[in-house]
This record gives structure tokens, C-alpha cells and sequence, in this order.
């Protein structure tokens, strides 16, 4: 068989950004900045040109198509008692920014001093939170935490339910907190998300960061692209080999390769680079450049379990959905003042609270809903109800990510390990008791709760609960840690804290596979924090060109 010969790209790059999501919108926008760097930017989806990428319901839509979804799915997963679940990723340009759920969530104080604490200098809540204040652009302004001046928009949610109104309520009859902002370094407390929306049209961070610098002469962006693999040279990255419309092709970079494809495909894209753990590389015939035993572990991500109460007398949006009528309203609402349930978020009410007095601070947050519905993509119920989703904001289990076959269009093998330890079973069961305990406030009793998932059926004790968590529990699509940041003496450490891989020189990982632990919240916005972090340091090492390689091997 004869080998194929690429075609390269003219001239070299400064920097080449693999992945045009959330953070690599952020990376071409600030790395293009300087006219004197030519950035190209390959994104493997296309383009945002479809109305249910900005009308913010449009997730119902997006979620499970492969127009914009990558369709991956988990393996049958032992925590689950059995099941694979569906694992949505971005398709487009802004990512999974572009599908989301549009939360602005920052997580708290201690998520991010316990990354100083690992000793990573400079991640600490002091430090990044500067950086999250300088990306707003905050309909509550400049303020102590929040900023009016940056390009990721935030506001206020555009419609308000009575059932939810009156689970918060219920939130606060059970001992909850209300708060207006969950974004202050302590997010315990019940009120609406905040979303990333502009007047009602989802504001994802190919719109914020990316869209407005298209023009720039320097920034090159090539959708439809499939990335093969990291070229190197010795232990230098000086370019990728990738596939378009059928054609190879290769780019060349006289400064860095960053691997911004997220949390499931930058470990993927490592290893079938030769990086990555020797064993996993050798069972695929992959020359090893670097042994890096750390690459595709430490997966870690949110399971809620949606719990369903039917209620009565009050409004949820499963009657309008089922309305001809309701439909039609729907629409002409949003078409004409954009508000309405068409701009909601798939959760908007949220809850931060202890699953037990065993926790010294909020370690599992509610997603309510005035919906249900069997899964993303199925019909809303017929009947009227909502979702209360109770995630374990710190789980203790941890997954991998690896390749399926060298094959570059295969659907990667993942493995998130649910439910695997004694104490994330332990938060799950509590999770659904603090669950019981809220609708049944008094703040609820006219609209008469009667729970349909997991069902009255199920027993209170440890077991029953845990295995009712694994019947109904579901991501809610927070992968992140599996090209962690670490210390020099960190074996399994992918990157140091300049995001720069360990071992190697002109590469760098910068997406949210990069977090040591996961943050407590929805992660899109720490991810934007990240980007945004790293995008200063990879402008600063270049001033001190050449810079100097990680130490750890």
C-alpha cells in the first residue's frame, strides 16, 4: 500500500489552535490580536448557521443530532447497573457554548484553592477571579465581582414559572438561603441561573469571542476539519496532519500546537499522537513519543439524578409543548419581544445546598425544571411536572478516555466509572432524600407532588437509593481532568501550570481537560476562565522565545 502524500498549508504559523470551542474561540481571539502572529484555527464541526444553535430552547434539538452533536456514548457503565448513556459534544464553532445550557457558573472559592494547594501557582481564587471579572460583560455591572467591559455576556433569565417560584420557596422553608448571585466564590443558596444570552439569542463563545475578529488578516479559521495527529520532531511539536474534504493535509508552526478540542477529544488527539500511557499506545501499534500515563485519566464529571414529580394546578411547560395553541403563543412571543419560555435555559432555578451536615460546604447542586421528559431529544411528558436534578458537585470516581482504534473518525472509548466509590453512592442516596425533603415543604403542597421517578416504590434506605441513583442517573455533560495540570513530581500530570505539556516542547493543552479536580457548577465558564488565563501565559512565554520545555518526563 502506498503511502499518502500531505498537502501543506502555505508558509508557517505562530500558533496552531486545534479545536474552535469554548476555549479555542477565546485562544484565536486573543492570540490574533497581535497582527504580527498568524493563528489558524481547525475546527472538525462547521459552522453556526442554523437557527437552533441561538434560540436558546433550541438545546432540545441540537442534543442528539449529528448535525450538531458528535454522538458519542459511554460505555455500559457498572455504577448505572448496566447502562451507556448518550455523551453530547459540540459540533461547531463555540463547541459544546453553542448546545449548552447556558449557565453562567463560576463554582466556589475553594474548587480553585484547592488547585494552589496541589502547587499550581497562580490558580488559586484570588487569582482567577480578576480573570472572570475581566471577561464579563454583566448586566449587574461593575460591581465587586462581576465586570461591564468584556466580551461573555450575562443576564438575567426572561420568563419565570409559579411551580418554580414555589420550590424555592420550599428551598428556603427547608433551610436554604435565597441569593441573587451565585457567583460570589460561595454559591450555597437557591435562585434563578444566570445565562449567557443577549436579549434572549444564546450567547455562545463563537459569537462572544470569536465571530467579531473573523476579519483579521492574521486569524485563519478551516472548519470540517479532522486533526490526525501532532507532527513532531524529536520531542518538539512543529505542526498537525489533517484531514478536509477527503484531502491530508498537513500545518506547520514555528511557535506552538494547542490542543483546545475539549475534555473527550484532546486526550484522544494526544494519544494518537504517541502521547499517552505506553500500554494503551502500544495495543494500537502507536510509535510512543512521550509515555505519559496521565493522558485519557482522571475523567471526572457531574451525575444528577432527574428526579420527576407530577403536580397539579399549576402550569409547566409539558401542557404547552402538547398545545397547538401554547406553540403558536410560544413563538410569536419570542419572535417578537424574545422572552418567553422559547429563551429558557434547560434548567432554571437552581439549588446549592449539603446532601449532609458531613460536608463543610454545598456539594450538590439542584437543576429544577417546570418539564420532564424521558430524555434529551424524547417528547415532553403529557402530563404536567417538573425535574428536580440533584448532582454530585465533587465526586470522588474517576473515568478514562481512550481510543477505540487508530482509526481518526472513531468514536473514542469512555469510560466515566460512576458511582465507583463508597462515597459518591453515599451523596447519591442522600442527594435523593434532600430531594424527598424539598417537595414536601409546605411552600408545595397545593400543587400536590407525586414523585414519578425514581418512585414511591423505592425504599429509603442506602441501597435502595444507591441503586435508584444508578436507574436514573445521567450526565450532565461536565467532562473535564483528562490532561490534568500537575506538579513536576506528579507522575500522572499532563500539563504543568502554564498548561504546557510535561516533557515535551511547543505544546500545550488548553481546555478543560486540563483541571485537576472538577469545579463545583457548570463548567463552561471556568473553561472560558482557562482559555482567557492561558492565552496571557502563551503571549508572555512568547516574548522569551524559545521557551523553556516542562521539566517533568
Amino acid at each position: 500500500m502506498t503511502s499518502e502524500t500531505a498537502t501543506r498549508l502555505d508558509g508557517e504559523f505562530d500558533y496552531i489552535i486545534v479545536g474552535a470551542g469554548s476555549a479555542g474561540c477565546v485562544l484565536a481571539n486573543r492570540l490574533s490580536a497581535d497582527p504580527r502572529s498568524r493563528v489558524l484555527v481547525l475546527e472538525a464541526g462547521g459552522r453556526d448557521n442554523w437557527i437552533w444553535f441561538h434560540i436558546p430552547v433550541g438545546y432540545l434539538f441540537a442534543i442528539g443530532n449529528p448535525r450538531s452533536d458528535w454522538m458519542f456514548e459511554t460505555e455500559k457503565e457498572p455504577g448505572l447497573n448496566g447502562r451507556s448513556l448518550k455523551y453530547p459534544r459540540g459540533k461547531v464553532i463555540g463547541g459544546c457554548s453553542a448546545i449548552n445550557a447556558m449557565i453562567s457558573m463560576r463554582g466556589q472559592a475553594q474548587d480553585y484553592d484547592h488547585w494552589r494547594q496541589l502547587g499550581l501557582p497562580g490558580w488559586g481564587w484570588d487569582d482567577v477571579r480578576p480573570v472572570f471579572k475581566r471577561l464579563d460583560n454583566h448586566f449587574l455591572g461593575d460591581t465587586e465581582h462581576h465586570g461591564a467591559g468584556g466580551e461573555w455576556r450575562v443576564e438575567e433569565p426572561r420568563v419565570q414559572w409559579d411551580v418554580l417560584n414555589a420550590v424555592a420557596e420550599a428551598a428556603v422553608e427547608m433551610g436554604v438561603p435565597r441569593t441573587a448571585d451565585f457567583n460570589t466564590g460561595d454559591n450555597t443558596g437557591v435562585g434563578y441561573f444566570h445565562v449567557n444570552q443577549k436579549r434572549g439569542v444564546r450567547w455562545s463563545s463563537a459569537r462572544a469571542f470569536l465571530k467579531p475578529v473573523l476579519d483579521r488578516p492574521n486569524l485563519r479559521l478551516e472548519t470540517g476539519v479532522l486533526v490526525e495527529k501532532v507532527v513532531f520532531e524529536g520531542k518538539r511539536a512543529v505542526g498537525v496532519q489533517f484531514r478536509q474534504d477527503g484531502r491530508l493535509m498537513q500545518a506547520r508552526t514555528k511557535g506552538e500546537v494547542i490542543l483546545s478540542a475539549g475534555a473527550v477529544a484532546s486526550p484522544v488527539l494526544l494519544q494518537r499522537s504517541g502521547v499517552g500511557p505506553a500500554a494503551w499506545l502500544n495495543d494500537m501499534a502507536i510509535p510512543v513519543v512521550l509515555d505519559k500515563p496521565g493522558v485519557g485519566h482522571n475523567l471526572q464529571d457531574h451525575l444528577q439524578q432527574r428526579a420527576i414529580f407530577k403536580v397539579q394546578g399549576v402550569k409547566t411547560l409539558n401542557e404547552t409543548y402538547h398545545s397547538l395553541v401554547g406553540r403558536a403563543l410560544m413563538g410569536a412571543q419570542y419572535a417578537l419581544f424574545q422572552t418567553g419560555p422559547l429563551t429558557m435555559a434547560p434548567s432554571q432555578l437552581g439549588i446549592f445546598t449539603r446532601s449532609s451536615p458531613d460536608h463543610e460546604r454545598a456539594n450538590i447542586q439542584f437543576h429544577v425544571q417546570p418539564l420532564s421528559l424521558d430524555k434529551f431529544g424524547d417528547p415532553l411528558h403529557r402530563f404536567p411536572a417538573v425535574t428536580v436534578s440533584a448532582c454530585n458537585l465533587q465526586p470522588t470516581s474517576r473515568g478514562t478516555i481512550r481510543l477505540r482504534s487508530r482509526d481518526p473518525s472513531a468514536k473514542p472509548v469512555i469510560a466515566p466509572n460512576y458511582l465507583a466509590t463508597v462515597e459518591d453512592r453515599r451523596v447519591a442516596a442522600d442527594a435523593i432524600r434532600v430531594t424527598r425533603r424539598l417537595m414536601k415543604q409546605p411552600a408545595l403542597l397545593a400543587y400536590r407532588p407525586e414523585e414519578f421517578l425514581p418512585g414511591p416504590s423505592v425504599g429509603d434506605d442506602d441501597a435502595s437509593l444507591a441503586k435508584a441513583a444508578g436507574d436514573i442517573g445521567t450526565t450532565i455533560f461536565h467532562p473535564v481532568g483528562t490532561a490534568k495540570m500537575g506538579m513536576a513530581s506528579d507522575p500522572t500530570a499532563v500539563v504543568d501550570e502554564r498548561l504546557r505539556v510535561c516533557g515535551l516542547q511547543g505544546l500545550r493543552v488548553i481546555d478543560a481537560s486540563i483541571m485537576p479536580t472538577i469545579t463545583s457548577g457548570n463548567t463552561n465558564t471556568p473553561t472560558i476562565m482557562i482559555a482567557e488565563k492561558a492565552a496571557g501565559m502563551v503571549i508572555e512565554d512568547g516574548r522569551a522565545m524559545p521557551a523553556a520545555p516542562a521539566t517533568a518526563s
